[in-house]
């Protein structure tokens, strides 16, 4: 197995890894948590190009359009419009550090349920927003949803999926995330022409709520997490199930026993072992991969695609069309991810990835440079601008099969039992703390910097595809209990998990 460009042989305990239709359905259902979050951000940037909300809520944004010599980079620069986008971050920050000690508590299912049923509440105060401060209180209350589900559902699925499977199972959550970003899309288009249309897109985020509600009540917990609360015969029970009723359960039941009472054993504080130098790899990808996922610039492109393309020459039906296209390349390239994951690897697609979306941001910024000049007064043609969109597209089908996906399966499937819930609630935190700080000022930055800020995304696209070429080992296929074999075998990580002095 190729780990940082070294090969590594270990004799990884391997169980029974055969797909049943219990542990797919069961996967589908837990991944289709991913629907909320993608619904949300879907929304969120398609909303705020409808001008009865605009006029409702933000009328400074259509006084600004409506000046002849706007530049058309500073168009949508406003701080309260952004702070209706990244408010839900900040409460996905908290509700994801709360999350940690809650999947631990009561399981990682009913955190997705907790965290569809706050989200359904949000959703709720939402569509029937009479002022901003409602509209916040909302997106709060959306917020925590997300939370809590982005943290509970990846570990559910690693913790579930057949360990040479688990990469593919695992790529379902940012596939759902993918299907309702494109339904938001859609929704946004149909109402886009009516004055009620903006509480509709906001209202019928309930819908997803339901779905992924309903659908997580409808499963049991995984093994993991049935052992880690003393409940082993329930534990037994789920682990036949998604293991198929045929299938000899008890040695994999026994290696989660040890796990789990290895951890208890050590009776640590899980935000204090995690600092411990064994698991600094660990502790460095759970801050590292989030981050780099964000800076990518991949959320604010989504959140503001409408936006963006309207900014530079669609109008505002073209621009809610173009948004829907983007997702739909998005959508398809998580496929291309869930085939190719589980043969080629976790390394093969990062770097893949990144180099494809490094060459796609320099383009957008050469051909805005080119067309729009230094100041951003000049007028885009339509042809440059479908060029543009062209350009976005092979960018997001580079995401859809690398950082996208990857971002979530790599925190959930290196920790041990003791820290899983811990860092992967780390990760969530990361990540919506850097979609908070982008979301805030990619609106100012776009109108500061122009098309530097789509080379701002680049340098931090080439910076992140050299962390994983050096210091990412491969993954692939390693049981979650041997895990830690591949650190031990690292050129560079090594040193740290070898020392446990």
């Amino acid at each position: 197995m190729a780990v940082g460009g070294f090969g590594v042989d270990g004799p990884y305990s391997g169980f029974n890894g055969k797909i049943t239709a219990s542990v797919v359905i069961t996967c589908i259902v837990a991944a289709s948590s991913g629907l909320i979050f993608g619904y949300d951000i879907g929304i969120s940037g398609g909303v705020t190009t409808m001008q009865p909300f605009l006029h409702k809520f933000f009328p400074s944004v259509l006084r600004k359009a409506a000046e002849a010599k706007t530049n058309i980079y500073c168009v949508y620069d406003s701080q309260v419009l952004t702070a209706f986008t990244s408010s839900l971050y900040i409460a996905g920050l908290a509700a994801s550090l709360i999350a940690g000690r809650l999947t631990a508590a009561i399981g990682r299912r009913n955190t997705m349920v907790l965290g569809g049923l706050t989200f359904l509440a949000g959703a709720a105060i939402n569509g029937g927003a009479a002022n901003i401060a409602m509209l916040i209180i909302g997106r709060i209350m959306l917020g925590f949803g997300v939370g809590f589900t982005n943290q509970a559902t990846p570990v559910y699925l690693s913790e579930v999926a057949p360990p040479k499977w688990r990469g593919a199972f695992n790529t379902g959550f940012q596939f759902f995330i993918g299907i309702g970003v494109v339904a938001a899309n859609c929704i946004n288009y149909g109402t886009a022409k009516r004055s009620w249309g903006w509480r509709l897109s906001l209202g019928l985020a309930v819908v997803p709520a339901a779905i992924m509600t309903i659908g997580a009540l409808l499963i049991s917990d995984t093994p993991s997490s049935l052992i880690e609360r003393g409940k082993v015969e329930q534990a037994r029970q789920s682990l036949r199930k998604v293991r198929g009723k045929d299938c000899d359960v008890e040695a994999e039941l026994a290696e989660l026993k040890k796990a789990s009472d290895v951890a208890k054993e050590a009776n640590r504080e899980p935000f204090l072992t995690i600092f411990e130098r064994q698991y600094r790899p660990h502790l460095v990808m759970s801050i590292a991969i989030p981050f780099f996922q964000q800076v990518t610039g991949i959320n604010i492109i989504a959140f503001y695609a409408p936006v963006l393309f309207q900014s530079v020459g669609f109008g505002n039906d073209s621009a809610l069309i173009a948004a829907i296209i983007l997702g739909l390349v998005n959508l398809a390239s998580i496929l291309v991810s869930t085939g190719v994951v589980d043969r080629n690897g976790r390394r093969f697609l990062f770097m893949e990835g990144g180099i494809q979306m490094l060459v796609c941001q320099v383009g957008v910024a050469i051909v805005l440079a080119v067309t729009t000049g230094v100041s951003g007064t000049k007028e885009i043609s339509k042809g440059y601008a479908i060029l543009v969109l062209v350009l976005m597209c092979i960018y997001a089908a580079g995401f859809g099969w690398s950082w996208g996906p990857l971002s979530w399966l790599i925190p959930s499937e290196i920790f041990p039992i003791k820290i899983r819930p811990t860092g992967q609630s780390l990760s969530v935190a990361v990540n919506f703390a850097t979609t908070f700080v982008l979301s805030q000022t990619f609106l100012t930055m776009l109108c500061h910097f122009k098309y530097g800020t789509f080379l701002f995304y680049a340098g931090w696209i080439a910076l992140m595809t050299l962390f994983i070429a050096l210091f990412l080992p491969e993954t692939k296929g390693v049981p979650l209990d041997s895990m830690n074999l591949v650190w031990e075998k690292h050129w560079y990580w090594r040193r740290f998990v070898c020392d446990r002095r």
